[in-house]
């Protein structure tokens, strides 16, 4: 799965996704191919970290 650049669409794809597909961001990472860590930075960068408990960046 290819993720968007645009903060707030990867935003949107994210959370979408953690809450339709995926239990945890590790898993929705490994589905997508991408780093845990460079997606919390992105998001980060935007004002944005990830909430294991509600499993959704806010």
């Amino acid at each position: 799965m290819k993720l968007p650049n645009d903060p707030v669409m990867l935003l949107s794809v994210v959370n979408t996704r953690l809450r339709d597909d995926y239990s945890s961001l590790d898993e929705l990472c490994v589905a997508c191919g991408c780093e845990r860590g460079e997606l919390e930075k992105k998001l980060a960068a935007a004002g944005y970290e990830y909430d294991e408990g509600a499993n959704q960046f806010i």
